[in-house]
């Protein structure tokens, strides 16, 4: 874990992922760069962390009744966007801290969706979200972001292409350890993404807010999407597993959205099998 050695303490999560305690309600979460990124890689593709909590994924969408949710976990940095997921346990100083940089192989994956979202996790913000929000309220409470915000580098690259192609609903992220909304007006008369970064977890911090989603009566359970799995098939004969930068589907679409045909012969597997 990259983090301080002050805060490598055991605490209360292995009580979760033994099954002693279960959590109160069901929990959905992407990674960020403070987390056991070894554990994480043995769910690349999503899964359950612990009874009742759920790791989106390096990159993922999946369904919670009747919600659609995307995610992106890590955060940008350049030098690594590139290149495949090359890191093997047990990492070294520059391996832990690289495994969470978001690439550009699992971004590609995200961008080929269609179908609606209604929310959107990432960590990093999307770059130049502070234009649509309270920028002045949030410079009084951290100052040193003012030059980012002039030079349009804070924040992630990746994210804000995902939330000028994805448009949801909702996109929640952290990272930054402070409160701050926006409301993203995608083109004239275009839907509305409302944006929500909270606070890290301590006592007087902003962490929590609760947010009332419309949705159908249930059952709430978390399932598979079936555009993702299409898309997560036709891309996985170029998952790169070395520094190398990897050759991306090319060609023609055979449907907005959609990569290459072979995506869209998988999409229409997938659903005939479903139903």
């Amino acid at each position: 874990m990259a983090c301080p050695v002050k805060y490598r303490t055991m605490n209360t999560f292995w009580k979760y992922y033994s099954g002693e305690e279960i959590a109160p309600v069901p929990t959905i979460f992407v990674g960020g760069n403070h987390e056991a990124s070894n554990y994480l890689w043995e769910l690349y593709y999503g899964g359950w962390v612990a009874p009742r909590i759920f790791f989106m994924g390096f990159a993922g969408v999946i369904w919670f009744g009747n919600i659609r949710i995307g995610g992106l976990s890590g955060i940008f940095k350049s030098r690594n966007y590139y290149s495949g997921h090359y890191e093997r346990a047990p990492y070294n100083e520059s391996d832990i801290r690289s495994i969470y940089h978001v690439r550009e192989y699992d971004v590609q994956k995200l961008m080929q969706i269609e179908e609606p979202l209604d929310i959107f996790i990432s960590h990093d913000w999307p770059r130049g979200i502070t234009d649509f929000g309270n920028s002045e309220q949030l410079l009084r409470h951290k100052p040193f972001f003012e030059n980012e915000i002039k030079n349009k580098t804070l924040g992630s690259q990746p994210a804000e292409e995902l939330l000028k192609k994805l448009k949801p609903s909702y996109w929640f992220s952290a990272h930054l350890h402070t409160k701050f909304a926006a409301v993203v007006q995608h083109g004239e008369n275009g839907p509305i993404t409302k944006f929500l970064a909270l606070d890290k977890c301590l006592p007087g911090h902003n962490f929590l807010q609760v947010i009332e989603i419309e949705s159908d009566a249930g059952p709430h359970e978390i399932h598979y999407d079936e555009e993702w799995l299409a898309i997560t098939q036709a891309y996985n004969p170029y998952f790169p597993l070395s520094r190398k930068s990897v050759q991306l589907i090319q060609g023609r679409t055979a449907r907005p959205g959609f990569p290459s045909p072979v995506c869209e012969k998988v999409y229409e597997r997938i659903q005939h099998e479903a139903f």
